[in-house]
């Protein structure tokens, strides 16, 4: 069935055909023909399933059938790449129409975003929070809104925007139509639905989660303190050309960033503590080659549109099985193939059993031919009980100091260094042992090694942050 079935305006189909799209995704034939009617929609739709088109196409043909005027159409979604993303896509199916659509994210000046509601937009893409600090403000008001759209539902639940949303709901007109769109449906989200929604089609909601199709995944079980020398030899051995890699914290993306940058690779990174700039600047450098890895904690898990992505690599094992899901959805997206890999801890094997009884089915578990596992390496991240003793220690050996020398003590006796004790990144530690944790016992799983990546271009637009 083609786009042109669903009697969009000829402006809308010139613009998809332009961007590449042939026919419409099983969201989209589903959502698409209930919306242009005008009804609420309610849909469980994964990342890479193509909802974007689902909910802009029928919004943005409601719009063109009328005169434009104030902004009519408001989407809320959980982060600025994001609500960025959702810009550019709209912008290219838009393109040969007069629609306008602005972000309204944090990071950067207000100025242009209030410049923007001083016009009246016909497209606002808006983070909660940032919203209203510009709904405080006179000139700001959502009063002529007809379409409300909710993207990623269940992300902004878990960011704790679900009090700014109900605060955003009561400033928009209670005669609307409304899109909420969700990967999974907690009971948060239902009993938003409920409050929401009039009678609204029901998309896939008995669908089980589960990764595309398309997604071939498998299971490295490495030590926790060899993940990134592991990680280092599949880009060395080229069996990944490039790669987006997921870690658990921003102190360990910062330290999997700097380890791999000391070794010649090419990395950017993004999380909750990088700037606006530099997140933007990382997800580009990546999209256009300048980066061959790209490390970004769970923010971006929902937002990073790369096409033809080859590699997602789980650098730490999501301890929900719907964040791996969503993770490894960043590649074989719309219906195209791609590899997620996940390198697991003996520590992470309970985790690792959640997901498969999620996905239903056991993932093949891999070993690289020539690697050590039995390497002695320093660890990634110094657990937080350690860091605050050593801060302690430290503290206390800068107040005997200074009580020393207040007390006229003799400085003849140089203090300890008090580096404290542990492993250190060392040689190798002989030949691999059965076991790929290093610790001398059986192996379960397949001792195949890893494909080799395929030269995949870069393209696409991307997202992921607060406010």
């Amino acid at each position: 069935m083609p786009f042109s079935s669903f009697k969009l305006h000829p402006s809308l189909l010139a613009g998809v055909k332009e961007l590449g799209f042939a026919r419409p995704t099983p969201i989209q034939s589903e959502s698409i023909p209930p919306a242009l009617d005008g009804r609420d929609i309610l849909a469980c739709a994964m990342t890479g399933s193509g909802k974007t088109i689902a909910f802009l196409l029928p919004v943005l043909n409601t719009l063109l059938a009328r005169p434009r005027g104030a902004t009519r159409a408001l989407i809320l979604t959980p982060t600025r790449e994001l609500a960025a993303q959702i810009v550019a896509e709209l912008d290219g199916i838009a393109v040969h129409t007069p629609l306008s659509a602005a972000a309204i994210i944090g990071g950067v000046g207000m100025g242009p975003q209030e410049h923007a509601f001083r016009t009246g937009v016909d497209v606002l893409v808006a983070t909660p929070g940032r919203l209203l600090d510009h709904l405080s403000k006179p000139y700001a008001k959502l009063t002529n809104i007809e379409h409300l759209v909710l993207d990623e539902a269940d992300r902004m639940l878990d960011m704790g925007f679900l009090p700014d949303i109900r605060k955003v709901l009561k400033l928009l007109p209670a005669k609307r139509q409304t899109l909420f769109f969700s990967a999974t449906m907690p009971a948060p989200i239902i009993q938003l639905t409920k409050e929401l929604l009039q009678n609204p089609a029901m998309i896939n909601l008995a669908r089980k989660a589960a990764p595309a199709v398309g997604i071939t995944q498998a299971i490295y079980p490495v030590p926790q303190e060899l993940k990134s020398l592991l990680l280092f030899t599949l880009l060395e051995r080229n069996v990944m050309r490039e790669a987006l890699v997921f870690t658990r914290t921003k102190h360990r993306a910062n330290r999997l960033w700097e380890f791999l940058d000391k070794r010649g690779i090419k990395v950017a990174r993004i999380h909750g503590n990088r700037s606006q700039s530099q997140r933007t600047d990382a997800l580009a450098g990546f999209k256009d080659g300048r980066y061959r890895v790209l490390v970004a904690t769970d923010i971006a898990a929902r937002g990073i549109d790369v096409e033809e992505l080859g590699h997602v690599v789980n650098f730490d094992v999501p301890m929900a099985a719907e964040d791996y899901i969503h993770r490894v959805g960043r590649t074989a997206r719309a219906e195209m193939t791609g590899e997620a890999f996940t390198f697991m801890s003996r520590e992470e094997e309970a985790d690792l059993r959640n997901i498969e009884r999620a996905v239903g089915k056991a993932l093949p578990r891999v070993t690289i031919p020539d690697f050590d596992y039995a390497a002695k390496a320093a660890k990634l991240e110094v657990p937080i009980a350690e860091r605050l003793a050593s801060h302690r220690a430290q503290r206390q050996k800068g107040r005997e100091r200074a009580k020393a020398k207040s007390g006229g003590g003799s400085s003849s006796g140089r203090p300890s260094s008090g580096r404290p004790s542990g492993s250190r990144a060392g040689g190798s530690g002989g030949a691999p042992t059965s076991s790929p944790y290093g610790d001398g016992s059986t192996s379960g799983g397949g001792g195949r090694g890893g494909r080799s990546g395929g030269g995949r271009g870069h393209r696409g637009g991307g997202r992921s942050g607060a406010r």
